[in-house]
């Protein structure tokens, strides 16, 4: 009976390969992954090889705070102005028929100059009418005079007694005085007008501008010119509340003399040059400006077109407008830091001898471009960082150097604990490698020595041989 199922058995040599192939890979593959599974434990347990960080600090220009005596200083602005100004103007009309030639704008004239000269004819006239009135008069008055002793004489002669004061016309006396008085009142005022047609200069000084000239017919009252004095120029100087507080000066100030008045000095930028001109505060005003709440200091300079001018000769001209420094009130040993010290919202940095730095609050009694007046916050001594710096690297290690001289270091921070370590195992490993290095060297020199003993051994071997023997000769 034959057996009709499929055979699925695998032939015998088929059977034979599949096991020899594995035979030998499984022990590859074994070993393939003994090899990965131990690299793989090594690198795991393997110590992560430690960064070296850097040491970085921030070099800083610093300066030391001081103590030290000093005198406040309120600094401020005004326009110089003359103290007299006026406009020229005649006190009786006429045609101009004379002009000086220093009525010019920009001219100089002295006090009692004529300036312009109005026609006086007519002045002339009333003068010779005025005199003419006079003479009447005192012969009027003499006439009555007369009459008066006339009438006395023959009151004695007749003996009809004592005369009345009509009989001795004094009534009419009286009235010719009266007359004569009124007659010389009129002369003189004629002769007043005639001077008057003289238009003269009532101070010495300038003249700011002209607006009259040769021919113009003039009114009493009319301007002529504007003209104002040299012998005294002002300044109004603004003051703040802030800086009324550093000056030793009154609100209801008024100077007894020029020597006792408080001193300023006043500059201003003239012809490409710092221009300087000595003034005295003389009064305060009477009440506070309403538009700035400020109230004002009058300086005044004497004589600024000539001993009041400048060191080399420049007159402190009116419209000018000038810088005023006024000294103030005076302290004793208050700390002092340069300007660039002080930091917004009254800060100071501070660095101490390893480096570090801190925020301080000070008090500020007064700042100037210059310097900056401390009364706590920051001791004598202590170093002020100068240079610019953002707040937030206040905490970094600072290296400091001197204002004066940047070469100087005032501040070199240590070297941290990581750094020193480092910096040890690198000398040790330098000193290591030094030490290899001169024995590989001094391997090399023995060797060379040897191979050149060697060589010469040879040289000389070769020598002997080359030479003949006795018996070959």
């Amino acid at each position: 009976m034959v057996n009709s199922s499929p055979d699925y058995s695998i032939p015998e040599k088929q059977g034979g390969l599949l096991r020899k192939v594995l035979v030998i890979a499984l022990p590859i593959l074994i070993i393939l992954g003994f090899v990965v599974a131990t690299s793989v434990f090594i690198s795991l347990n393997k110590k992560p090889k430690e960064k070296k960080r850097s040491f970085n600090t921030l070099a800083v220009i610093a300066d030391y705070a001081k103590i030290e005596d000093v005198q406040l200083k309120v600094r401020t602005q005004g326009e110089a102005r003359p103290q007299i100004e006026i406009d020229l103007v005649p006190e009786v009309g006429g045609k101009v028929i004379y002009v000086s030639p220093n009525f010019i704008e920009g001219g100089i004239f002295k006090k009692g100059e004529t300036l312009l000269r109005i026609e006086d004819a007519d002045f002339k006239v009333a003068v010779i009418r005025a005199e003419a009135g006079v003479a009447q008069a005192e012969q009027v008055l003499i006439r009555e005079v007369a009459e008066g002793e006339i009438a006395r004489e023959d009151y004695a002669e007749l003996g009809r007694g004592e005369p009345t004061p009509l009989a001795l016309r004094e009534p009419q006396q009286a009235q010719a005085r009266a007359a004569l008085q009124a007659a010389k009142a009129e002369l003189q005022a004629a002769k007043l007008n005639l001077s008057r047609a003289a238009v003269k200069a009532p101070f010495s000084g300038r003249v700011r501008s002209k607006s009259s000239d040769l021919g113009q017919f003039v009114a009493p009252g009319s301007r002529l010119g504007r003209i104002f004095s040299k012998d005294v120029v002002e300044v109004r100087l603004p003051l703040s509340d802030a800086q009324l507080s550093k000056l030793d000066l009154p609100l209801a100030y008024f100077a007894k003399s020029r020597d006792s008045a408080p001193k300023v000095d006043l500059n201003a930028l003239v012809a490409g040059k710092v221009r300087h001109w000595n003034g005295r505060i003389m009064r305060t005003d009477a009440a506070y400006d309403t538009a700035t709440r400020a109230l004002f200091a009058i300086a005044e300079v004497y004589d600024p077109y000539g001993t009041g001018a400048s060191e080399d000769g420049v007159p402190l001209a009116p419209g000018l407008f000038v810088d005023a420094d006024i000294n103030g009130k005076k302290f004793e040993d208050v700390i002092t830091i340069p300007r660039d010290g002080l930091r917004p919202q009254d800060e100071v940095y501070i660095v101490d001898n390893v480096g570090k730095a801190e925020i301080r609050k000070v008090s500020v009694l007064d700042a100037s471009p210059e310097r900056a007046v401390l009364t706590s916050g920051v001791e004598a001594g202590e170093l002020v960082v100068l240079s610019p710096m953002e707040r937030s690297r206040v905490e970094m290690t600072l290296k400091v150097l001197d204002v004066n001289d940047p070469e100087n270091v005032l501040v070199d921070p240590p070297k941290p604990n990581w750094m020193k370590e480092q910096d040890a195992e690198k000398a040790s490993e330098k000193s290591e490698g030094d030490k290899k290095e001169k024995r590989r060297w001094g391997k090399k020199k023995d060797e060379d020595e040897t191979k050149s003993a060697k060589d010469e051994d040879a040289d000389s071997g070769a020598s002997n041989a080359d030479e003949p023997s006795a018996g070959e000769d």
